[in-house]
């Protein structure tokens, strides 16, 4: 097993998290999604460290998903990676790739997460866990609100902590405050290897999209990234519109407005 540790600076953030949204509890189970990418394997060390140094009696094992878009998932550098910090470690195969083809390629990215969530939530609850860890850092929570602006013109993101009452599952989210650039930091100072990922859209997503407009408009301006992390919390909103009125909810006024009944 080898030695854990994590600097002050990003301990302290690991315990904002787990601290100020309470994610975890005496007795949880928890599940950790581990892709093989930077944040997945930083999430996992930080589990370990967590698991070491708090005074509450949780446990927790890690799995991944083999999504089947290459024949060579190195299933075994992952099972290895967690042996070394003595972690439970379970793998599944989902023919995600499949399911795309079927549907001729439309929403990849959304067919992806649901079945890879399918899973591990189906894994979870067979095997006794009540809350399931994935490794979204902060800079996913911003983009993911600056998209959902984009695309569907509402403004919301994923919450540090979530419940899914259909499954009685919980997840949780320790790395919401640490950035991008922090956790890349992390592996390559503990001297991990990321797996590469075996998407074949790598790169050329929504979210890649969006990561490079909030880049690029970040250079005009530098305050533009702290003001979308602002936006995301209760209480931000100012002035806005009232919400759209349906024709039924306006037929009354337009009479009136009209001079007709």
């Amino acid at each position: 097993m080898i030695k854990i540790n994590l600097p002050q600076s990003y301990f302290s953030k690991l315990m904002r998290a787990v601290v100020e949204f309470r994610m975890i509890e005496n007795e949880d189970k928890i599940l950790v999604g581990l892709s093989g990418g930077k944040d997945s394997l930083f999430l996992l060390y930080a589990m370990a460290v967590l698991k070491a140094r708090l005074r509450k009696k949780f446990s927790f094992g890690a799995i991944t998903i083999d999504p089947m878009f290459t024949a060579d998932f190195p299933m075994e550098t992952l099972a290895g990676y967690c042996a070394s910090l003595n972690i439970p470690f379970a793998d599944r195969q989902v023919d995600i790739a499949g399911a795309i083809r079927a549907q001729g390629d439309k929403k990849a990215c959304f067919t992806c997460a649901y079945f890879r969530r399918g899973a591990i939530n189906r894994y979870a609850t067979e095997n006794g866990f009540n809350k399931i860890a994935y490794a979204h850092h902060h800079d996913d929570a911003v983009e993911t609100f600056f998209m959902s602006l984009m695309y569907s013109g509402q403004l919301t993101t994923f919450t540090p902590v979530t419940y899914l009452d259909r499954t009685n599952l919980t997840v949780i989210r320790p790395l919401v405050y640490f950035r991008e650039e922090e956790t890349r930091a992390a592996v390559a100072f503990h001297g991990f290897t990321p797996v590469a990922s075996p998407c074949p859209r790598d790169g050329q997503t929504f979210r890649a999209r969006t990561k490079e407009i909030i880049r690029a408009l970040g250079e005009d301006n530098p305050k533009l990234y702290a003001h979308l992390s602002a936006a995301m919390r209760e209480g931000a909103l100012g002035e806005l519109w009232p919400r759209s009125k349906t024709r039924d909810e306006m037929r009354e006024t337009y009479y009136a407005y009209m001079g007709t009944t």
